[in-house]
């Protein structure tokens, strides 16, 4: 067992999840200014302190993404933000990219940056205490797209990204998401991820990444946001298994899916019902921003000083969520 390996195992066994708290600061002062708080640097750390301080974070979470302003930031004990993260016995980690660009000849696509000056950042993201990072590329779907040059150039750029983390000590987390937005099929939806995925590991195994070392970050095979075709959660599991059987190698050791626009409830569900139809040696548990914290952060917008009832709430989802990675969640847990 390579030292990379421990680290992604430490992170996402015995149903632990990951807590994706890198929102950049203009994606944070959206989600502040939706509930009349001011998007401060105090105010950004004071939320995400309290979630990093909960019973939840000890209990359920293996690793957090953090954004550059708040790996840099010192908690209110006065220790920094990865030492308050390590000391609850989850991972450090670090959101390197730099974003989605348009795509030259391709405008309506994405292209993910931030290769550039990497390697030094890096090393910097370490010496401040990450042990894993994620880059994240985004693919629209309709008739036209993703179109081949997106589907490579993205799965190229993460390629090189993980094999510059992996070269630093760090695990990368490869996040290819295929975006719920539009009206097409859950079908259609497995098509586009099977060739996104497949084109990845392509690419990654040519730059000689080590993926015994890594954690995929996909998304669940769902219909599209308009799509009137909704499927049962059931169904999303047979699919997405069928996504991920077919795609991804053997040595991965573990598939942190993303929440990509799914309430809480449906992240959770969807979640437990891949766990329990999982045949695969994979192990599946989740990387949530949004369905982790959202009930947290609308707690904490009634009484920015009521810390204990924003670590309640956040508890109790990451518990759901913990349940779900291991197919233990139920409606009547729920509501416990």
């Amino acid at each position: 067992m390579t030292e990379l390996n421990k680290i992604a195992l430490k992170i996402i066994s015995q149903g632990k999840g990951i807590l994706a708290a890198d929102e950049s600061n203009g994606t944070m002062t959206k989600r502040l200014e939706a509930i009349n708080v001011k998007s401060t640097p105090e105010n950004r750390l004071s939320f995400r302190e309290i979630l990093f301080s909960s019973e939840g974070i000890r209990n359920y979470i293996g690793g957090v993404i953090l954004y550059d302003e708040t790996i840099n930031q010192i908690s209110s004990t006065g220790k920094s933000i990865p030492d308050l993260i390590s000391n609850s016995g989850a991972v450090p980690g670090i959101k390197v990219d730099t974003g989605a660009k348009k795509l030259a000849n391709s405008p309506d696509e994405k292209i993910t940056e931030g290769l550039d000056g990497l390697r030094d950042r890096l090393k910097k993201y370490y010496d401040l205490g990450a042990r894993f990072t994620k880059w994240r590329g985004v693919y629209s779907i309709s008739e036209k797209y993703p179109t081949k040059l997106a589907i490579n150039s993205n799965a190229h750029a993460l390629a090189r990204y993980s094999a510059l983390v992996q070269e630093s000590g760090m695990v990368p987390i490869v996040e290819p998401e295929v975006l719920m937005d539009g009206n097409h099929s859950a079908e259609v939806c497995l098509n586009k991820t099977s060739e996104v995925i497949k084109a990845c590991f392509d690419e990654l195994i040519l730059h000689k990444v080590d993926l015994s070392g890594i954690i995929l970050k996909p998304n669940m095979i769902l219909p599209g946001s308009l799509s009137e075709n909704k499927i049962s959660s059931e169904e999303v599991s047979i699919k997405t298994l069928e996504c991920l059987k077919n795609s991804v190698p053997n040595e991965v050791p573990g598939i942190a899916f993303l929440s990509g626009g799914q309430s809480e409830i449906e992240a959770t569900e969807n979640l437990n019902s891949i766990n329990k139809n999982n045949n695969t040696n994979f192990i599946m548990t989740y990387s949530y921003g949004r369905a982790l914290q959202q009930s947290a952060l609308k707690v904490w917008s009634k009484d920015i000083k009521n810390i204990e009832s924003t670590q309640t709430t956040f508890n109790h989802r990451a518990k759901m969520c913990t349940l779900a990675a291991q197919g233990k969640w139920s409606n009547e847990l729920e509501n416990k």
